[in-house]
């Protein structure tokens, strides 16, 4: 039974760690600041259970002090679920950098749990040590049984349990699977243990009721194979209409509709993807990066009735969402492809007209992969000679804010000939925050300075024209520090 607990501590500590990236996605986002904090609090925090549990082991070699540790991490992991929002939203608002909020977050809710499980392996090892001519022997068999566990939960969190059943569900689930574990290493108490394992097992099945009733209500909070995703009824605070937004990450939207009129462009934008129209009249073949909630792809099939639309979306779940909350329906001149948006430049052989890049979810978690020049000239060679790719980003124009534009800026334009850049709110506001949409053209040629479409104009109008600082070198798959930058705008 011993070497059952160890395994299941094992494989608990990985579904943690995994779950605990779904937990600050919404406030932190999934960086690679994030992941390096999550991985490398959760070592520390092992390594200091280790140390403890073998020098308490030696003073107290008694199961019932490993099942009162192992009950301990039951209890620690389950209250996680209870302060997860009140920390992260405290640290959201005080703490003045991502590097110390990731860090500050998960030392705060995934430390004591991971110092209690970290002491299971070397007590088990105490506790099963009869001979000091096999401790080796031993000692292997008890750390390859953990690290099979870890080997187990991780696969079980990332294939199974975060797509099914949520962050905080798993989290309640782990701690009835530690009180078990903590009842095959030593029964007394037994009835105690019990009924700390069923009342979370009861708490789990509470959380999955108020999930549906929040949902029938119109809040979805769920996560997909790739994402946290929530869902939830807002409203437009210009016009005072009714909304429907999708948050993936913290201090933006990544998609919303009028659910009075799915197809019109509710976030101001995706009306800037019209310029489209300006750039490519003539379009007939448009490619969309990144579908989210299928914003201007629906736009495009109500409005302009001879383009045809390809969507790559890798996350089939945040598509499955869009079919039930967004209005996104089956249409013959829209093709959805679930594939990562690089992969499907590399393999890619048709022309487009347009391109639309929507793959960058929030300032915080910006996929590096599709930032570099081998992605934009991947792009270029899926592009018509009147093609026209257009690029959202959240960023500043100059200063420590604005890096991140800067440096995806001269990497544009050492690919394509023609590049401007529009400010979807003030483009005299150099230090402010806000999306601005990069336009990239095939041809040189100088497209009109003018649209007879009044909306159009206006975006025109807010083309940035003050001379950008290209002061940061390239971005490359070799060396693009896009966490770096968009850290110092936090």
């Amino acid at each position: 039974m011993l070497e059952l607990a160890v395994f299941l501590c094992g494989a608990v500590v990985m579904v943690i760690e995994l779950t605990g990236s779904r937990i600050l996605a919404p406030y932190l986002g999934t960086s690679l600041v994030v992941w390096t904090s999550l991985i490398g609090i959760i070592l520390a925090s092992l390594s200091i259970g280790y140390w403890w549990g073998g020098r308490l082991a030696d003073r107290r070699p008694e199961a019932r002090v490993l099942a009162g540790i192992i009950l301990m991490a039951a209890v620690a992991t389950a209250l996680v679920t209870l302060i997860k929002t009140g920390v992260l939203g405290a640290l959201q608002a005080r703490t003045s950098g991502l590097h110390s909020a990731a860090v500050s977050a998960t030392m705060l809710l995934f430390a004591p749990p991971s110092i209690l499980i970290g002491m299971v392996s070397p007590f088990a090892v105490r506790l099963k040590l009869k001979d000091t001519r096999s401790s080796g022997r031993t000692a292997g068999e008890l750390y390859a049984i953990s690290t099979v566990g870890s080997i187990s939960g991780t696969f079980l969190a990332g294939f199974v349990l975060i797509p099914v059943l949520g962050s905080t569900n798993i989290l309640l689930l782990m701690a009835a699977v530690l009180a078990i574990a903590s009842l095959l290493v030593e029964r007394s108490h037994v009835w105690m243990k019990a009924a700390i394992c069923v009342i979370f097992l009861i708490l789990l099945f509470l959380v999955l009721d108020h999930d549906k009733r929040m949902a029938a209500a119109g809040f979805v909070d769920v996560d997909t194979p790739y994402n946290r995703v929530l869902v939830f009824n807002g409203m437009d605070h210009n016009t005072g209409r009714a909304m429907r937004l999708m948050s993936t990450g913290p201090h933006a939207f990544q998609s919303a509709m009028y659910p009075d009129e799915p197809s019109e462009l509710a976030l101001p934008y995706t009306r800037f993807y019209r310029l489209a129209e300006h750039f490519s009249p003539k379009m007939r073949r448009m490619l969309v990066l990144g579908g989210g909630g299928f914003s201007f792809p629906k736009y495009v099939l109500e409005n302009y009735e001879k383009v045809s639309v390809d969507v790559v979306e890798l996350d089939p779940g945040m598509t499955a969402l869009s079919r039930d909350h967004f209005g996104l329906r089956d249409h013959p001149r829209l093709k959805i492809i679930e594939e990562d948006a690089r992969n499907f430049l590399n393999r890619n052989e048709e022309k487009y007209n347009v391109i639309l890049c929507d793959t960058f979810n929030s300032h915080y978690t910006i996929p590096f992969h599709l930032t570099t020049l081998e992605t934009m000239r991947r792009i270029k060679s899926s592009m018509a000679q009147d093609g026209v790719v257009l690029i959202n980003l959240l960023s500043a124009i100059e200063g420590e804010r604005g890096r991140f534009f800067r440096a995806f800026y001269t990497t544009c334009a050492n690919t394509f000939p023609s590049v401007m850049a529009f400010a979807v709110d003030n483009p005299d506001d150099a230090s402010g925050w806000q999306n601005i949409i990069i336009a990239a053209r095939v041809s040189d040629v100088v497209p009109p300075a003018l649209n007879s479409d009044s909306e159009i104009a206006s975006m025109i109008a807010k083309r940035i024209r003050t001379p950008l600082a290209l002061d940061l070198p390239i971005l490359t798959d070799d060396f693009a520090p896009v966490e770096r930058y968009v850290s110092s705008a936090w």
